[in-house]
């Protein structure tokens, strides 16, 4: 007992919110289901207002009918027994009247409503044939005909009228009430139901056709949603049935007649498909099952001839549309109480008319409605698929707008984005120049410092002990030669060494020429040295100054006679680098293992300085020396290191 005491309070809460939700989904689907209601007995309504109103005082009702052998007086409209034979057809026979007063105007025969086709003769002559016209025979077009009577034909007093109806399939045959009389009066009674059951079918099958394509296009552009192909594919169907016309008979065997019988409860199916799809459920396994009535119908109209495709057509597929629309109503009605957005709304609203221009349909076929057989499903059915395809286009477009809106936010938040990216570039602009400018400022008090500054401190010295004035010139010369190097640094060479070497070969000639050691200059590739885009001054500097420290070290130490000066350019397969020599032919120094002068005299320590200096610059240095003289090969490297730092 204490385990149920203690289970019993969290029970409550789990069924206290399902209240307020069957409070939401009851304020949703009560409005929903009036409002259905209401356009329920609205289209009641228009369907007994807007039917059709013809010239009464034309009429002829009263005919007799012979039909199986027998002969009998009728009263128009009249329904006959169905046929599967156009063998001994229905024939009617009636009179009207004609006077010769009337003969100013010419003279029509009009038959509102019939099926399956009519032959009609005034006097023994045909003036009207249906079957010469394969739409006219549809029983769901509800086509009327209307034929001039020639005059000739015409009698003072009484004049014969006959009727022959030909009756195929597994409806009753039915012909509606024969107008006989001016063409004036006739006429606009004629061109109001083409209006509303030839031109408007036409009009909703063109709007089909074109969004078919539309759809057609979105789905093949969005594979992903296949919402879009299924509804293309009843749309298409639909079409078929609106502009294919079926052959008449006396065809007893027609292929199509199988296709355009399948394709209402396979077009039905796909509607179906289509709303599962269009309000984000999936399709489930056995909804397949929808689709077997139409293609049994199909396959049975393929392997067996009439009648068995259109009796299993009115067994089966008739029942399928039904089914395929009240499970419509419940897939709206639901998306209605789930989503309460206009799709729904309006989907829903077009599949309650639908439903029940079907149910009057089925009334009429039965027998138990209407008595002037006029079938409304299929134009009520396609303004439905035109409404779906308007609905999911304006979906559409309100898609695009998002997108569009979305794309305006998208912009100004780039713009803006963009300025602020303008503004960091150009504080990082700034900070970058005053980086280099610290640098360059920094090595060339670093320059000003080792060179310059250390001849100005030797000369001073030599002053102070009254050394010789030559001595003192020799040491102006090298600070007055130190600083030319620095300022030489000090100009944009935009990367060709070349330049640079140039300026070094006057200044070493003019150094050589009281030695008397001769300078020889050799370029052994036409283009020289390689460009470098990222050579920088402080680059330069340690290159110039690793070959003043060779010639210097051939001058005072070596006691040379001849410098030669060679640069090449070599590529391994990954970029050309450069290489320049400086060879003499003094009398040498001893090296150790490592390729170091031996001893820690000054020689040491600036062979030392010159392969220090080539390291900071990413170069090679290269030193070989014997008694027959040495040589100073310097390798390039193939791109300058960014900063000061090769050294390590």
């Amino acid at each position: 007992m204490s385990e149920i005491a203690a289970k019993a309070p969290t029970k409550a809460p789990a069924k206290a919110p399902t209240r307020p939700r069957r409070r939401l989904i009851l304020s949703r689907l009560v409005p929903y289901l009036l409002l259905q209601a209401l356009i329920v007995i609205v289209t009641i309504l228009g369907l007994r207002l807007l039917q059709p109103s013809d010239p009464e005082d034309y009429a002829v009702s009263d005919f007799s009918a012979r039909e199986d052998g027998l002969t009998r007086p009728v009263t128009l409209p009249h329904f006959t027994s169905s046929r599967n034979s156009l063998a001994d057809p229905p024939f009617y026979t009636g009179t009207f009247t004609f006077r010769s007063g009337d003969a100013a105007s010419a003279w029509s025969v009009y038959l509102p409503r019939f099926s399956n086709a009519v032959e009609v003769a005034v006097n023994g002559v045909v003036v009207l044939d249906s079957r010469r016209d394969a739409n006219a025979n549809r029983p769901d077009r509800n086509t009327p005909q209307i034929a001039a009577i020639p005059a000739s034909l015409l009698r003072e007093g009484g004049n014969e009228i006959t009727v022959r109806l030909f009756v195929w399939g597994p409806l009753k045959g039915f012909l509606d009430t024969v107008y006989v009389g001016p063409d004036i009066a006739l006429r606009p009674a004629y061109e109001t139901r083409t209006l509303l059951f030839v031109t408007l079918p036409v009009m909703f099958s063109a709007w089909q056709a074109i969004l078919a394509v539309i759809l057609a296009i979105m789905w093949l552009m969005r594979r992903h949603e296949p919402v879009y192909g299924v509804l293309a594919a009843a749309m298409v169907l639909g079409v078929v049935q609106a502009f294919v016309p079926p052959p008449a008979p006396p065809a007893t065997v027609s292929r199509l007649t199988a296709v355009l019988l399948a394709s209402a409860p396979i077009e039905s199916a796909l509607i179906v498909v289509f709303g599962v799809l269009f309000f984000g459920w999936r399709w489930p396994r056995y909804g397949t099952l929808l689709f077997v009535p139409g293609v049994l119908v199909f396959v049975v109209g393929l392997i067996g001839g009439p009648p068995l495709p259109r009796i299993l057509f009115l067994v089966l597929g008739i029942p399928t549309v039904g089914l395929c629309l009240v499970l419509m109503a419940c897939i709206t009605a639901t998306a209605v109480v789930r989503r309460q957005d206009a799709a729904s709304f309006t989907i829903g609203c077009a599949v309650t008319i639908v439903l029940v221009c079907w149910a009057q349909d089925m009334l009429t076929v039965l027998d138990i409605a209407s008595n002037d057989r006029i079938f409304v499903s299929r134009l009520s059915y396609s303004a439905m698929l035109v409404a779906i395809g308007a609905g999911l286009t304006w979906r559409f477009a309100r898609a695009l707008n998002q997108v569009d809106s979305f794309a305006g936010q998208l912009v100004t938040r780039v713009r803006e984005a963009e300025e602020r990216l303008k503004a960091s570039f150009a504080r990082e602009e700034e900070r970058a120049r005053a980086a280099a400018l610290a640098n360059e400022r920094t090595r060339l008090m670093r320059d000003l410092h080792d060179g310059l500054g250390g001849q100005l401190v030797s000369i001073v010295a030599l002053s102070e002990r009254g050394s010789a004035g030559a001595t003192i010139t020799d040491a102006a010369r090298a600070a007055l030669k130190d600083l030319r190097l620095v300022i030489d640094s000090m100009d944009d060479i935009g990367g060709d060494l070349m330049l640079a070497l140039g300026s070094w070969r006057e200044r070493a000639t003019a150094q050589l020429r009281p030695h008397d050691i001769a300078l020889e200059w050799r370029v052994a590739t036409p283009q020289g040295l390689p460009l470098h885009p990222e050579l920088r001054p402080w680059h330069v500097i340690q290159i110039v100054r690793i070959l003043d420290e060779a010639v210097t070290n051939a001058v005072k130490h070596a006691q040379a006679r001849r410098i030669a000066v060679t640069i090449d350019t070599f590529d391994a397969g990954q970029g050309p680098y450069g290489v320049i020599s400086v060879t003499d032919d003094g009398s040498g120094f001893a090296l150790t293992g490592n390729g170091e002068a031996a001893g820690t005299g000054q020689t040491a320590r600036g062979l030392r300085n010159m392969k220090s200096r080539a390291a900071r610059c990413g170069a090679v240095l290269d030193l070989t020396s014997d008694s027959s003289g040495t040589r100073v090969r310097l390798k390039l490297p193939q791109r300058f290191p960014d900063g000061d730092m090769a050294a390590g």
